[in-house]
């Protein structure tokens, strides 16, 4: 009935509002008066209550109104007639993943969310993802986004062909138009809310009550800490509330945070204010706002959603939502209603602005006429809106100037707004007036002392220079050429501010006492440096633009006034050639780095040439190339000079310019610029006045002249300008690989870049895209040629996939390649050296054959061969040739040969190509000829520089250069150059290769023996190591030494070796008797390891596991009355929480470590957060040698040497059956219990009676125990128990996570649970990786799991022998039901390889009498270890049978074992009344045999450290079938190999135990299916399954809703790799308490899940994080790998990727050795951060 009701009271109003004369004063009077009184009226609000309340009061009838109906109905015959939308349109949140196309997008902006990209075509295709920074939208169903595959197959437009007409009945259209008008007024005015002003007179209240808010604004000055400290003192409130309060604040932008009197909100405000300006400069935004205004914004924030489902139902809805919101009033006075919100945008908070962006987004960006009209009133008003951002303080993806993405990228758009709005100036003149504050008097820039945050901001708008750029048009038209090239000469001016700007000039005398400024003028030039690419992309596409862009370029390059010249032009003679030129020295006078005029003429002139336009230029000749290269030229040697370090006291700020400007950030638009100017140049100068001019400026014009009168220093200086300037050489007349200087294309270029990266080393492909520019698209081209250059090798468990160059290509290798560093190019030297010597080749690094010049650049070759560079060599060679010291290097000659090589190299092409007579490029002949009278010609030097001692490295060049004379002059003339070729170059080459040949021949012999001289020296330090640590190099113990042992008879003599292989019981094989000499790492000294000997400890790490639990998450709690009927005396199946102890196998002495922990102690106390590495209060270090994490040590104990009685054995084994040592045994527990109750003097009578009934053959049997053999128990030393107490206590502490308490009762049980929780993992990794039982252990885990067993049997000497007795009956109790306690727990209920390893380490306590301390001796060891063996082997065979529901079918014959398994399966059947049909004897035997195999293998490996006796050879190989296995297992263990025996053997013992054990209550509910119990074998834990590809993942993290939250703030999905649950990590709304202390959801799931061990994979960031405990955790690599072979953290390069299962394989691994606390500690004492990062908030 309500629901009717209020649908009535909807209607009504609307019919009430729709019939009214002024509709809008009609809504605003029930606005004013129902708004109120939902929001903001009481003091406590309740959200839930208002959302119901603003539903059904204001929502509904406004629904109403527009429908004219009930809105339910009208929404369903709006649907009907309604097709989907094809544009998606999702707004991205922030660190959302989105996917870009690299085959398909029209520009890198182009994306797709989650969804749609995985319903599309671009999933198979090169794509990218990366996390958005928010404010972004899907572009699927946009099809000027995409080249192909616009839509994914949900938005796939198919039917939706309708989609732009509207399809409202024009009455609705007339309702939502008014109705949009009404209320998108009433939304803009409180948006765009001023404080101080009053309520529109429709809604102001009747009555105005003095209730007020006082409003905190968020702001980007106050740190989160402040404003809580603030908040605190000013509106009292408690911390909690305060925390609250800001992150509110914070997330929307504003928050109330006090209601009262207009009085004590303006005292709450000025408090605020004075409070926060304590702290900072500025106070926080304070404003005080009318409960009916806050209202009012409330109920207008709550609209923009309900507008954004409206809209959703229709295109109609939307066409009149955009209608609305663009039009203008009809004065024309004011801005429509979106550019009011738009400009009052940097005046609005958080959670304002987010409403305005999205309903922008979901209305007028989804429509192609409105976006049009939107883009040109966001162009209208852009240089306000980029003004207001500049002082905002937000980020920019919350301000609306971040949309200017979505509108300049669309193509017909971009070239609207340039045609109809000139975006190009408006951009250029919004950044000119920014910036203007930064101008000089010469009208440059100089960024002395400016905002870094305002300038980085500034650089922002050069974004959207770049989108307006993006693509360039196919067609021109008179509009856009003229708005084009208008805009070009905009940005020309600003060109024309940088031109020459921050000039620098070299500092005499002292060093320069500020450094200047340089970041600002390269962070401009970073930015500019894609928009000047596509400036000249778009010439390129126009020959009249081209030209047009090229003259007004030339024009602005002759205006600008920078760096003028301040003296006349003088005239310069070098050999008969005169040069007139205006003086310049670079040393003394201002210079500037930044010339982009000059590089954009030299880019574009290239173009010209490439389109062949350049013929077409008017009056070529009036262009001055000297002075079009002047300040290039200047600026090539100012880096020659800061390379040469003459502007060393110009500090580090001139340094770090001349690494950028040759760097791979800007090196395309700077330094390769000037080369190509220079190269301009050289091909329209004479070639002796180019070299003069260069020359000149790199001030060598004298040095060349003969002027030698100089000091040490200038001539060392001389000779590092003369390598420069021959480098620059080389490189003008050598770098060719540009389009348009030759004819290669871009690939080509790209392919050489690369080879010329890998000839420095095998690089990963990261390394590469690093090293290669960018375009504007991100793209550097390099997957397209890679393959041609180079081939790849695949990544091991580590490290990533390296590229190595292809052999073929090496002949590319050019040493002097200009885009090397100094380090690479020494590097690539060294490297190509190395590799053609063992190759067997000379060391000669030949100039490579370079492509042939373009027409227009081809006069550039005549300056190899004119009279100036002839002298310049014959001057350097020289040099050389006297041999001084101080005038040449070895470089300059290096560089000089170089240089000879590439000028022979032309004119052998050229001989070849054309007739001798065409040729006139003569370089030989001059190099002959020009000094040859003197002995001094180029030839002829280059014969004696041979002799020269210094430059036997150059031999191999300069004899290659002599033959390569050789070869000119034959073809020079001979008539047939080829034949001539052929014959005549092989003679010097044989030669000279039979003479390599020696000398390689003798080289290597030396070679030979020099590497025979160190393998002996290595061999010898060999030795001496393995010696010295001989831990680590002891392998398993060779089978069958049975050396050392006393022999009893002829009979055990001959015994075969096979029948030693016995680990117990009277056919034991006998323990090594060879003595054990370990050296200390510490001391390292040598000493035997022995009982009585000083202690010999091994280091070792004791941690809490879950690595073979049953029951994930499930931790059991410690009883805290430590009754011994809990964990940890019985160890439940499941294994929920064990005590694993490993050791990285590192020995030392008692003493040393003692030493060297004390050491450790005081000395890590004073470093810097050393407790994130080691926690020094549990008692941990790292040890010594392998910085492995440890916190305890285990003390070595030798096995005991038996005397074996064969003889003796035998004869006791006809008495000792397993009936009569269960009664001598029960006689002696009974006894004992006796005894100890007689002498406590608080006995109660009752128990005494009870136990005193023994008759008499029970007192007799009391002490029969010892009548089968006794010895004295072993002495130890002194410190031998020290460190077993110190273990045993460590054991203690860790394993129940309690105090240290030696004498605890508990002590000797944790150390036997320990014993056999770290052989269950030990037999786990085995059986994991399919390696035998022994032989395959590392000698690590092999000498630390033989100390933890030696040390848990000693155990028993420290603790209370009562004690260890009162453990022995409660553990016995299990088998024997007889002597259980009332609360003993069933076989269902324990693990029983745990209780194996407890019985047979605490049986000798029963030997104890009160006058002497005595110990079985080996043969009754080796009975007691038969019968419990015997015992327990059945009891868990009943375990694994009656936990068994499924038994498989196995067909074959019936033998004795599926007979004796079917008799047992029958009577177990009988005993609990469960009873499986069609089971037969086989599947029952094949069950229990895969159950048991664990039990049986653990048992093995435990007695095998205990004793000492070596395994059959079988269980030493994995070839052998598992049958083999079991039946070598029984031989070992003295089992029989048919298992079921033993229940008929013992049948009179085992009948009534079997009723007692299946009689149990435990027994019969679990079958019932009341009680869960383990199946067995034993669920092998790995790490959980991941999707191969990563996208699955992040789809996976993108449905991922975080269960305490609603909001839809950024989220870190962290996947839990031990179980697979999902968390929300390092989030405040997850938060929980563990130990009283705040921890983050990983931290809590960490400590259920792996016992406060934890491996989580953060799946937005992709990577890996290890967590050992609430203060420690290290990141690590994840095991997804790119199609390069390498991982991808944070998903900075967003290449797909793929699940490695190697590496994958290898996490397991480290979480199932254990290995985590390890792997955490060395990451962290490798990173040695200053600041810890809080893990336990993760």
């Amino acid at each position: 009935m309500a629901e009717g009701e209020k649908s009535l009271d909807g209607l009504d109003l609307s019919k009430q509002w729709l019939e009214a004369a002024d509709s809008r004063a009609e809504l605003f009077r029930y606005l004013k008066e129902q708004v109120p009184q939902i929001f903001c009226l009481k003091k406590e609000s309740n959200p839930q209550e208002e959302e119901e309340l603003m539903q059904s009061r204001l929502l509904h009838p406004l629904e109403c109104f527009l429908f004219g109906e009930d809105p339910q109905e009208g929404l369903e015959k709006l649907k009907q007639g309604s097709p989907s939308s094809q544009l998606c349109g999702r707004v991205f949140k922030e660190g959302e993943t989105v996917y870009s196309c690299r085959d398909c997008a029209i520009d890198p902006t182009c994306v797709l969310c989650m969804h749609c990209f995985q319903d599309s075509v671009h999933k198979g295709h090169r794509y990218k993802m990366h996390a958005s920074s928010g404010g972004g939208f899907c572009d699927c169903g946009d099809v000027e986004a995409w080249k192909i595959g616009p839509c994914c197959s949900k938005h796939d437009p198919g039917a939706a062909s309708a989609m732009d007409e509207c399809v409202l009945e024009p009455e609705i259209y007339v309702r939502a138009e008014r109705l949009f008008r009404i209320l998108l007024h009433y939304v803009t005015d409180f948006l765009v809310w001023e404080e101080s002003l009053e309520p529109p007179e429709e809604l102001q209240p009747l009555t105005k009550d003095n209730a007020y808010y006082c409003v905190l604004y968020n702001d980007e000055h106050h740190s989160y800490d402040h404003v809580i400290y603030t908040l605190q003192r000013s509106v009292n409130c408690d911390q909690a509330e305060a925390q609250t309060h800001t992150a509110l604040i914070d997330k929307e932008g504003r928050r109330a945070v006090k209601r009262g009197t207009l009085r004590s909100c303006q005292q709450a405000r000025d408090l605020i204010r004075s409070n926060s300006e304590h702290i900072s400069l500025q106070p926080l935004r304070v404003e005080i706002l009318h409960a009916a205004v806050m209202a009012h914004q409330t109920f207008v924030l709550r609209l923009g959603p309900w507008f954004q489902k409206i809209i959703s139902y229709s295109v109609g809805f939307r066409q009149a939502f955009c209608q609305v919101a663009l039009e203008t009033n009809a004065d024309g006075d004011q801005p429509c209603l979106i550019s009011r919100l738009m400009l009052h945008d940097a005046r609005m908070y958080k959670g304002a602005r987010k409403i305005v962006h999205e309903l922008i987004f979901c209305s007028m960006l989804m429509e192609t006429e409105f976006k049009r009209l939107f883009a040109i009133e966001f162009t209208k008003y852009y240089k306000q809106l980029q003004k207001d951002f500049i002082i905002d303080d937000h980020e920019r993806s919350i301000s609306i100037t971040a949309l200017s993405v979505q509108i300049f990228t669309v193509p017909t758009l971009a070239r609207q707004l340039i045609e109809e709005g000139n975006v190009i100036k408006v951009i250029v003149g919004t950044v000119m007036e920014l910036l203007r504050e930064h101008l000089d008097n010469n009208n440059r820039f100089f960024f002395l002392g400016y905002n870094s945050d305002k300038f980085s901001r500034i650089q922002i708008i050069f974004h959207d220079l770049r989108y307006i750029l993006i693509s360039k048009p196919s067609v021109w038209t008179e509009e856009l050429q003229r708005e084009f090239l208008e805009g070009f000469r905009d940005f020309l001016g600003l060109l024309k501010c940088m031109q020459g700007m921050e000039e620098v000039k070299r500092q005499f005398g002292q060093h320069i006492a500020v450094e200047p400024e340089w970041e600002a003028g390269f962070s401009l030039q970073i930015q500019l440096r894609h928009i000047l690419a596509m400036f000249q992309d778009w010439c390129s596409s126009d020959d009249e633009i081209l030209l047009l862009a090229f003259e007004e370029c030339h024009k602005v390059l002759m205006q600008c006034n920078n760096q003028p010249f301040h003296r006349e032009a003088t005239t310069f003679h070098m050999l008969k050639h005169v040069l007139h030129v205006r003086p310049y020295k670079v040393s003394q006078e201002p210079v500037s780095i930044h010339l982009p005029i000059s590089r954009l003429l030299a880019g574009l002139y290239v173009i010209m040439c490439r389109t062949r336009a350049v013929e077409r230029l008017d009056n070529p000749e009036r262009f001055d190339h000297t002075l079009l290269a002047e300040h290039p030229l200047r600026c090539v040697v100012l880096a020659a000079q800061v390379s040469a370090e003459m502007w060393r006291r110009n500090g580090i700020s001139l340094v770090s310019q001349v690494y950028y400007y040759q760097d791979v950030k800007c090196r395309d638009e700077m330094y390769d610029k000037d080369i190509v100017m220079l190269q301009i140049a050289a091909s329209k100068m004479d070639p002796n006045h180019f070299l003069m001019l260069v020359l000149l400026r790199f001030e060598l014009f004298d040095y060349f002249k003969g002027s030698i009168n100089k000091d040490q220093d200038e001539l060392i200086q001389w000779n590092r300008l003369t390598e420069e300037m021959l480098y620059l050489l080389i490189v003008v007349i050598g770098e060719r690989y540009v389009p348009g200087i030759s004819q290669v294309t871009k690939e080509d270029v790209t392919m050489r870049e690369v080879i010329h990266l890998l000839c420095i080393e095998p690089m990963a492909h990261s390394s590469l895209v690093k090293g290669l520019t960018e375009n504007e698209s991100h793209e550097t081209g390099l997957e397209s040629v890679i393959t041609k250059v180079a081939t790849f090798k695949k990544p091991g468990v580590s490290g990533h996939g390296l590229y190595g160059v292809k052999k073929e290509r090496l002949v590319e290798f050019n040493p002097f390649f200009y885009h090397y560093s100094r380090s690479q190019h020494s590097k690539a030297e060294e490297s190509q050296k190395k590799r053609r010597t063992h190759e067997g080749h000379d060391k000669a690094l030949r100039p490579p054959m370079p492509p042939a010049f373009c027409p227009a650049f081809s006069s550039i070759v005549r300056l190899l061969s004119c009279d100036i560079i002839i002298h310049i060599l014959r001057h350097t060679l020289q040099r050389a040739a006297e041999d001084r010291a101080t005038h040449w290097t070895e470089a300059m000659i290096q560089r000089a040969l170089h240089l000879i090589g590439q000028a022979l190299l032309e004119e052998k092409t050229q001989l070849e190509e054309s007739t001798m007579e065409e040729v006139a490029f003569d370089f030989s002949l001059k190099a002959r000829r020009i000094g040859s009278e003197h002995g001094k010609s180029v030839f002829l030097l280059l014969s004696k520089i041979k002799a020269v001692p210094s430059l036997e490295a150059q031999k191999d060049m300069v004899k290659w250069v002599l033959q390569m004379f050789e070869i000119v002059k034959c073809l020079r003339e001979k008539s047939s150059p080829t034949a001539s070729m052929s014959v005549d170059t092989t003679k010097p080459e044989e030669s000279a290769q039979d003479k390599e040949k020696a000398e390689r021949k003798r080289k290597a012999e030396a070679a030979k023996l020099h590497r025979q001289k160190i393998m002996a020296q290595m061999s010898a330090m060999q030795k001496n190591f393995i010696e010295s640590n001989k831990m680590l190099y002891d392998n398993m113990p060779e089978s069958g030494t049975q050396g050392g042992e006393p022999v009893a008879t002829t009979a055990s003599c001959a015994m075969d070796h096979s029948e030693l292989c016995v680990a117990i019981g009277p056919q034991r094989g006998s323990s090594p008797a060879e003595r054990e000499m370990l050296t200390c790492i510490l001391c390292q000294e040598e000493q035997e390891v022995a009982a009585q000997a000083p202690a010999m400890v091994l280091t070792a790490c004791v941690q809490r596991s879950t690595v073979l639990t049953q029951c994930r998450g499930r931790i059991p709690t410690n009883r805290a009355d430590g009754t011994v009927t809990s964990y940890p005396l019985f160890m439940p199946p499941e294994l929920a929480v064990g005590t694993h102890t490993g050791s990285c196998g590192h020995v030392m002495h008692a003493t040393c470590w003692q030493k060297y922990f004390e050491a450790v102690q005081n000395m890590t106390r004073n470093r810097l957060h050393v407790e994130l590495i080691i926690d020094l209060e549990n008692g941990e270090y790292l040890c010594p040698l392998c910085k492995s994490l440890c916190n305890t040590v285990v003390p070595l104990i030798p096995f005991e040497r038996l005397m074996f009685n064969y003889e003796n054995a035998e004869i006791i084994g006809e008495h000792l059956t397993l009936p009569r040592w269960i009664q001598i045994l029960t006689a002696r527990i009974r006894g004992l219990k006796s005894v100890t109750q007689e002498n406590d003097c608080n006995s109660e009578g009752s128990s005494v009676d009870g136990e005193t009934r023994l008759c008499g053959e029970g007192q007799a049997d009391f002490r029969s125990i010892l009548s089968y053999g006794v010895q004295e128990p072993r002495k130890f030393s002194d410190s031998i128990v020290e460190m077993l107490v110190v273990c045993a206590t460590t054991v203690h502490r860790v394993g129940l996570q309690t105090a240290p308490n030696e004498l605890c009762p508990r002590v000797p049980i944790m150390a036997w649970n320990t014993c056999a929780f770290t052989i269950q993992a030990i037999e786990n990794i085995l059986q994991e990786e399919s390696k035998s039982l022994f032989g395959s252990l590392q000698n690590r885990q092999l000498a630390g799991l033989k100390a933890i067993v030696q040390f848990s049997a000693a155990q028993r000497i420290k603790s209370s022998q009562a004690v260890i007795q009162r453990h022995f009956n409660d553990m016995l109790g299990v088998l024997l039901p007889a002597m259980g306690r009332k609360n003993t727990p069933s076989l269902l209920e324990v693990d029983f390889f745990h209780l194996l390893v407890g019985l047979v380490l605490s049986i000798p306590a029963l030997y104890q009498e009160e006058a002497v301390d005595l110990q079985p001796s080996a043969v009754s060891s080796a009975y007691n270890h038969l019968h419990l063996l015997h015992l327990v082997t059945m009891a868990h065979m009943l375990q694994v049978l009656v936990s068994s529901t499924d038994f498989p079918a196995v067909a074959g014959e019936e033998t004795e074992e599926s007979k004796a398994a079917a008799e047992l399966y029958t009577t177990v059947s009988q005993h609990t009344e469960r009873l499986i049909p069609d089971v037969s004897g086989i599947s029952v035997a094949e069950r229990v045999k895969r159950g048991i195999e664990p039990f049986l293998r653990c048992a093995a490996l435990f007695f095998n450290c205990l004793t000492g006796v070596h395994p059959p050879e079988e269980l030493c190989s994995t070839a052998v079938t598992s049958q083999g296995q079991l039946e070598a297992l029984c031989s070992y263990l003295a089992l029989p190999s048919n298992l079921f025996q033993l229940f008929q053997v013992h049948r009179d013992t085992v009948t009534p135990l079997l009723r007692s054990w299946c009689g149990s209550l435990a027994v019969t509910k679990a079958l019932k299916g009341k009680n869960q119990t383990v199946r067995y074998p034993r669920r092998r834990n790995r790490l959980v399954d991941l999707p191969e590809d990563y996208s699955a993942l992040l789809n996976q993290a993108s449905h991922f809703q975080c269960p305490k939250s609603t909001d839809d703030d950024r989220k870190h999905p962290t996947l839990c790799l031990f179980c697979g649950a999902i968390l929300c990590s390092q989030s405040s709304c997850c938060l929980s308490q563990l130990d009283g202390e705040d921890v983050g959801a990983c931290t809590a799931h960490a400590a259920t899940c792996g016992a406060g061990v934890g491996m989580f994979l953060r799946i937005r960031e992709c990577e890996i994080v290890l967590m050992a405990s609430k203060t420690r955790g290290s990141t690590y690599p994840a095991p997804y790998l790119d199609d390069y072979g390498e991982t991808d953290p944070h998903l900075g390069r967003g290449n797909p990727l793929h699940l490695c299962p190697e590496r994958y394989k290898k996490l397991n691994q480290l979480w199932q050795q254990h290995c985590i606390l390890e792997e955490i500690a060395r990451s962290l004492e490798v990173v040695n951060v200053m600041f810890a990062f809080e893990w336990q908030m993760l």
